[in-house]
């Protein structure tokens, strides 16, 4: 009995090192795997649900918005769509877009109508606004790395840094909040309002940080050590990461919960979707992809 414990003991130690799995999966449906539901596309990005729980998605490549419909449908929401990165569902229906063709920030109607919401920082254009999220009181946080984009006539930064940047609900404040990042990309706030996640996928680390009364933020905290380009939340508080690796989920505490492991060279984003809100959408590369969850997800 006594050699049995201690190899069992071995075992736990070695655990790590055997490449054990420890993934959460309760948080994934009893017998759900991940699904392709469409493929075909250049590079899918910025998915975003609406009240009923279709869900939007970029193609930037080829300027379009898509729309999975909550019955199984796809269509071309918008094109051109002004080379659309992220996206984002308010509170009162508007999306909004980290348009990428000429580095702005849109807000389109449920009319399909733009508003071309920001444009420049101090006179010059941004890098490239994106990725975004719009807290419930209507104020957004923006990520604007660069990267260069083959549309563009311009091969350098416009901005001095890669920074995050606030804009009030009223349209009247615009403020650098985080320019102390190498590139920052992901980001996610608390439905409450009070936490902000961003991700810096340079550096490979995400951080939280208390978002203030006056839209700046406050005390920054190492989350985890890993990067990601897309993010989203659930209802229990869990952070979905998304990059090489799938779709990585942790807990509010920093401890990884969960891998989900996507068949493509690149995972961009995620959110979730479909009429009970319990399905996790992922777009990958050329392709949409979806996984029946345990949890929600959670809008402003």
């Amino acid at each position: 009995m006594r050699s049995k414990h201690i190899f069992a003991y071995a075992l736990f130690l070695l655990a790590p090192l055997l490449g054990a799995n420890t993934d959460d999966t309760s948080l994934i449906k009893s017998g759900a795997t991940l699904q392709k539901l469409a493929g075909g596309f250049a590079f899918t990005e910025g998915p975003t649900s609406d009240k009923q729980g279709n869900v939007y998605f970029t193609d930037q490549p080829n300027n379009r918005i898509h729309k999975w419909s909550t019955d199984g449908q796809l269509s071309t929401y918008m094109e051109p769509a002004g080379r659309a990165n992220g996206l984002f569902i308010d509170s009162k229906g508007d999306l909004w877009a980290c348009a990428d063709a000429n580095t702005e920030l849109w807000k389109i109607d449920k009319n399909k109508n733009v508003v071309v919401a920001l444009k420049d920082y101090t006179g010059q254009k941004f890098n490239g606004p994106n990725d975004l999220w719009v807290a419930r009181n209507g104020n957004i946080y923006f990520t604007d790395p660069f990267y260069a984009r083959p549309w563009w006539e311009h091969k350098t930064p416009p901005q001095d840094v890669q920074a995050v940047y606030y804009l009030s609900k009223d349209r009247k404040t615009l403020n650098r909040v985080a320019a102390d990042l190498k590139q920052p990309n992901g980001i996610i706030g608390t439905p409450d309002g009070k936490m902000l996640y961003i991700a810096d996928i340079g550096a490979s680390k995400t951080y939280s940080y208390q978002i203030e009364k006056d839209g700046s933020l406050s005390n920054k905290k190492l989350f985890c050590e890993m990067g990601s380009d897309g993010m989203t939340l659930d209802n229990r508080g869990n952070v979905y990461l998304t990059n090489r690796a799938g779709v990585t989920v942790f807990s509010p505490q920093g401890e990884k919960l969960l891998n989900i492991p996507v068949d493509e060279s690149w995972t961009a984003n995620v959110c979730f979707g479909g009429k009970d809100h319990q399905t996790l959408f992922v777009t990958a590369s050329k392709s949409l992809y979806a996984i029946d969850m345990n949890v929600k997800g959670v809008k402003p």
